[in-house]
Protein backbone atom coordinates (compact mmCIF):
# COMPACT_ATOMS: atom_id res chain seq x y z
CA UNK A 1 0.00 0.00 0.00
CA UNK A 2 1.40 3.41 -0.91
CA UNK A 3 1.63 6.32 1.48
CA UNK A 4 -1.39 8.10 0.00
CA UNK A 5 -3.50 4.97 0.50
CA UNK A 6 -2.33 4.80 4.12
CA UNK A 7 -3.66 8.34 4.48
CA UNK A 8 -7.18 7.05 3.73
CA UNK A 9 -7.51 4.62 6.64
CA UNK A 10 -9.45 6.93 8.97
CA UNK A 11 -11.52 8.34 6.13
CA UNK A 12 -12.42 4.85 4.93
CA UNK A 13 -13.58 3.93 8.42
CA UNK A 14 -15.85 6.99 8.46
CA UNK A 15 -17.22 6.21 5.01
CA UNK A 16 -17.68 2.55 5.97
CA UNK A 17 -20.02 3.70 8.75
CA UNK A 18 -21.90 6.02 6.39
CA UNK A 19 -22.07 3.36 3.66
CA UNK A 20 -23.47 0.61 5.90
CA UNK A 21 -27.06 1.47 5.02
CA UNK A 22 -26.30 1.29 1.30
CA UNK A 23 -24.76 -2.17 1.77
CA UNK A 24 -27.76 -3.32 3.82
CA UNK A 25 -30.06 -2.22 0.98
CA UNK A 26 -27.97 -4.12 -1.58
CA UNK A 27 -28.09 -7.81 -2.41
CA UNK A 28 -24.88 -8.36 -0.42
CA UNK A 29 -24.50 -9.26 3.24
CA UNK A 30 -21.91 -7.51 5.38
CA UNK A 31 -19.67 -10.55 5.10
CA UNK A 32 -19.96 -10.54 1.32
CA UNK A 33 -19.26 -6.81 1.23
CA UNK A 34 -16.14 -7.34 3.34
CA UNK A 35 -14.92 -9.94 0.88
CA UNK A 36 -15.66 -7.61 -2.04
CA UNK A 37 -13.66 -4.85 -0.39
CA UNK A 38 -10.66 -7.15 0.18
CA UNK A 39 -10.53 -7.68 -3.59
CA UNK A 40 -10.79 -3.94 -4.32
CA UNK A 41 -7.98 -1.41 -4.46
CA UNK A 42 -8.22 2.30 -5.03
CA UNK A 43 -6.32 4.57 -7.35
CA UNK A 44 -6.48 8.23 -8.28
CA UNK A 45 -6.74 8.96 -11.98
CA UNK A 46 -5.01 12.15 -13.08
CA UNK A 47 -3.78 12.99 -9.56
CA UNK A 48 -1.68 15.89 -10.84
CA UNK A 49 -4.70 17.62 -12.38
CA UNK A 50 -6.78 19.29 -9.70
CA UNK A 51 -9.89 19.43 -11.89
CA UNK A 52 -9.66 15.99 -13.51
CA UNK A 53 -8.43 13.95 -10.53
CA UNK A 54 -10.80 11.17 -9.55
CA UNK A 55 -10.70 8.39 -6.99
CA UNK A 56 -11.51 5.12 -8.74
CA UNK A 57 -11.94 1.55 -7.60
CA UNK A 58 -9.88 -1.15 -9.24
CA UNK A 59 -12.23 -4.13 -9.35
CA UNK A 60 -10.08 -6.32 -11.59
CA UNK A 61 -9.65 -8.88 -8.80
CA UNK A 62 -13.38 -9.20 -8.07
CA UNK A 63 -13.92 -12.16 -10.41
CA UNK A 64 -11.43 -14.16 -8.34
CA UNK A 65 -13.51 -13.80 -5.16
CA UNK A 66 -16.96 -14.25 -6.71
CA UNK A 67 -16.99 -18.04 -6.19
CA UNK A 68 -16.12 -17.45 -2.53
CA UNK A 69 -18.99 -14.95 -2.33
CA UNK A 70 -21.33 -17.84 -3.11
CA UNK A 71 -19.81 -19.82 -0.24
CA UNK A 72 -20.33 -16.87 2.12
CA UNK A 73 -23.91 -16.44 0.86
CA UNK A 74 -24.61 -20.11 1.57
CA UNK A 75 -23.31 -19.98 5.13
CA UNK A 76 -25.81 -20.25 7.93
CA UNK A 77 -25.45 -19.02 11.49
CA UNK A 78 -22.06 -19.49 13.13
CA UNK A 79 -20.38 -20.04 9.75
CA UNK A 80 -21.97 -23.45 9.23
CA UNK A 81 -23.30 -24.45 5.82
CA UNK A 82 -26.95 -23.49 5.42
CA UNK A 83 -29.62 -26.16 5.03
CA UNK A 84 -29.87 -27.39 1.44
CA UNK A 85 -33.08 -26.07 -0.09
CA UNK A 86 -32.88 -28.49 -2.98
CA UNK A 87 -32.05 -25.68 -5.39
CA UNK A 88 -28.33 -26.24 -5.52
CA UNK A 89 -25.88 -29.07 -5.42
CA UNK A 90 -26.55 -32.65 -6.34
CA UNK A 91 -25.96 -34.64 -9.47
CA UNK A 92 -27.86 -32.37 -11.86
CA UNK A 93 -25.96 -29.25 -10.80
CA UNK A 94 -22.66 -31.15 -11.00
CA UNK A 95 -23.46 -32.26 -14.54
CA UNK A 96 -24.59 -28.78 -15.56
CA UNK A 97 -21.47 -27.28 -14.01
CA UNK A 98 -19.19 -29.67 -15.86
CA UNK A 99 -20.83 -28.54 -19.09
CA UNK A 100 -20.35 -24.87 -18.19
CA UNK A 101 -24.08 -24.41 -17.62
CA UNK A 102 -26.22 -23.45 -14.68
CA UNK A 103 -29.90 -23.64 -13.82
CA UNK A 104 -30.34 -19.88 -13.66
CA UNK A 105 -28.37 -19.18 -16.83
CA UNK A 106 -26.37 -16.31 -15.36
CA UNK A 107 -23.10 -18.08 -14.66
CA UNK A 108 -20.24 -17.68 -17.07
CA UNK A 109 -18.10 -20.65 -17.97
CA UNK A 110 -15.73 -19.77 -15.12
CA UNK A 111 -18.55 -19.94 -12.57
CA UNK A 112 -18.86 -16.18 -12.11
CA UNK A 113 -22.37 -14.79 -11.82
CA UNK A 114 -22.09 -11.78 -14.14
CA UNK A 115 -25.10 -9.97 -12.67
CA UNK A 116 -23.68 -10.29 -9.16
CA UNK A 117 -20.25 -9.19 -10.38
CA UNK A 118 -21.74 -6.10 -12.03
CA UNK A 119 -23.75 -5.30 -8.88
CA UNK A 120 -20.56 -5.55 -6.82
CA UNK A 121 -18.71 -3.27 -9.25
CA UNK A 122 -21.52 -0.69 -9.11
CA UNK A 123 -21.53 -0.74 -5.31
CA UNK A 124 -17.75 -0.38 -5.11
CA UNK A 125 -17.88 2.52 -7.60
CA UNK A 126 -20.51 4.23 -5.42
CA UNK A 127 -18.25 3.68 -2.40
CA UNK A 128 -15.29 5.29 -4.21
CA UNK A 129 -17.45 8.28 -5.13
CA UNK A 130 -18.63 8.63 -1.54
CA UNK A 131 -15.05 8.34 -0.27
CA UNK A 132 -13.89 11.09 -2.62
CA UNK A 133 -16.84 13.29 -1.59
CA UNK A 134 -15.93 12.69 2.06
CA UNK A 135 -12.31 13.67 1.38
CA UNK A 136 -13.42 16.81 -0.43
CA UNK A 137 -15.87 17.79 2.34
CA UNK A 138 -13.25 17.27 5.03
CA UNK A 139 -10.67 19.30 3.10
CA UNK A 140 -8.31 16.33 2.66
CA UNK A 141 -8.77 15.64 -1.05
CA UNK A 142 -5.97 17.95 -2.24
CA UNK A 143 -3.53 16.50 0.29
CA UNK A 144 -4.32 12.90 -0.74
CA UNK A 145 -4.38 13.77 -4.46
CA UNK A 146 -1.01 15.52 -4.21
CA UNK A 147 0.52 12.58 -2.34
CA UNK A 148 -0.77 10.22 -5.05
CA UNK A 149 0.70 12.44 -7.78
CA UNK A 150 4.07 12.42 -6.02
CA UNK A 151 3.97 8.64 -5.64
CA UNK A 152 3.32 8.21 -9.37
CA UNK A 153 6.34 10.39 -10.19
CA UNK A 154 8.67 8.16 -8.15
Amino acid sequence: MSDWQDMLVGDRMAVDNEFTRRVEQSQFSRQEWGLIMTATTFDIRNPGDEDAAQLVADTSELPTVMPELENVANMGPMGMPAEDDGGSGGLLDSLLGSLGLSRNGTDTDDGTDEEKLQAAERLVTAYAQQLQAHLEESGRWDEVRTAAAEAKEE
